[in-house]
């Protein structure tokens, strides 16, 4: 009889078990594979972007992985591939992935003031004899990725609004992000630089001046693959914008947030990003006309 009290007994904890295994399999959420460049140290990376992988699982229907990429172009392959489903893939390959991918813009980032607008400065060491743009004709000068809509793209146009064409500096050379280019100047190694303002702002109290500064862009946003499905992008839209800076609770949850992000964020759309992409299109200043 013990025997097959134990036996019974036995069978009822492997049914049990396996149910709470069918249980757990059928509530496990979908995966949602989330792009970004390469900013920073992968490490540091981790640190910044995973509290947002985290709120968006606890806030969501979907689990939300980081997916990094090595650069621009790699982020941008993975958003078309469908290797990840949204992007923060930075403004270096925002309007290819608009313009030649379909990408769908779904979120803008605001700024400390709480606007989603953002700016390009061009930067000089604290003590350059350098006072104005027209002062960079023959001087050396270093400019982000050559993908890069704030490195690259705005510093031409700045220059060619100006009466300066970029055979009249001494050199330009692409470096591969903005933070490359704020200590390569700082190092002496260039005259000037172009780098995003949120990147500048550290570093204005060790050694670096703003010479020149562009007119406000719309914040660089999320975006989505395309033919993303419009029930994510809902759920990421809604969890989202539903939080305000101003509220403590919520101030709480994205201090751990990466800079660009941690202010939060205001629904975007394609409209926003016209003047952008007829700046990409045109000459002389323009990347989207074969440079790659």
């Amino acid at each position: 009889m013990p025997i097959k009290i134990a036996a019974v007994l036995a069978s009822l904890f492997l049914l049990a078990f396996s149910l709470s295994g069918e249980t757990c399999f059928s509530a496990e959420k979908p995966v949602v594979h989330f792009g970004i460049g390469l900013r920073y140290h992968p490490m540091i990376m981790y640190e910044r972007f995973q509290p947002i992988m985290d709120y968006l699982t606890q806030h969501t229907p979907y689990k939300f992985e980081l997916k990094i990429s090595r650069d621009y172009e790699e982020a941008v392959k993975f958003l078309v591939e469908g290797t990840t489903d949204v992007s923060a893939i930075g403004d270096g390959g925002l309007m290819e992935a608009m313009l030649m991918h379909g990408a769908v813009p779904i979120l803008k980032p605001l700024n400390e003031g709480g606007l989603p607008l953002y700016r390009c400065y061009i930067i000089v060491p604290a003590n350059s004899p350098i006072r104005t743009l027209r002062d960079l004709k023959g001087k050396k000068v270093a400019f982000g990725n050559k993908h890069s809509t704030t490195g690259n793209l705005i510093p031409r146009y700045m220059l060619d609004k100006n009466g300066i064409r970029i055979a009249e500096l001494g050199s330009l050379t692409n470096l591969g992000n903005h933070s490359a280019v704020a200590m390569a100047v700082l190092k002496g190694e260039y005259d000037a630089g172009a780098i995003k303002d949120v990147v500048t702002e550290p570093y204005l109290n060790h050694g670096l001046r703003i010479l020149a500064s562009s007119a406000a862009l719309p914040s660089v946003p999320l975006i989505v693959r395309k033919g993303a499905p419009p029930e994510m992008i809902k759920a990421i839209t809604n969890a989202l914008t539903r939080l305000d800076r101003k509220n403590p609770e919520h101030r709480k949850i994205m201090d751990s947030w990466g800079l660009e992000f941690k202010n939060g964020f205001v629904p975007a759309k394609a409209a926003d990003y016209r003047e952008l992409a007829r700046m990409f299109k045109a000459i002389p200043y323009g990347c989207g006309t074969g440079c790659h």
